[in-house]
């Protein structure tokens, strides 16, 4: 897989998700623990995590 930071990550900070494309939807990991735990989605999965998390509904 070709990861990269996502835009969302802050600069140098504790707060750094890496995305990768793929042909069946994306995935996710933390690039502080690039071999621990990802998530994957498939491409509906992917649009509707997009869409919750640009309204927040992850922020604690």
């Amino acid at each position: 897989m070709r990861w990269r930071k996502s835009s969302r990550s802050s600069a140098g900070g504790p707060e750094c998700v890496e995305i990768a494309l793929v042909s069946s939807g994306a995935a996710v990991r933390d690039s502080k623990n690039a071999d621990g735990a990802r998530l994957s989605f498939g491409g509906a999965g992917w649009d509707t995590f997009l869409a919750a998390a640009k309204t927040g509904a992850f922020v604690g």
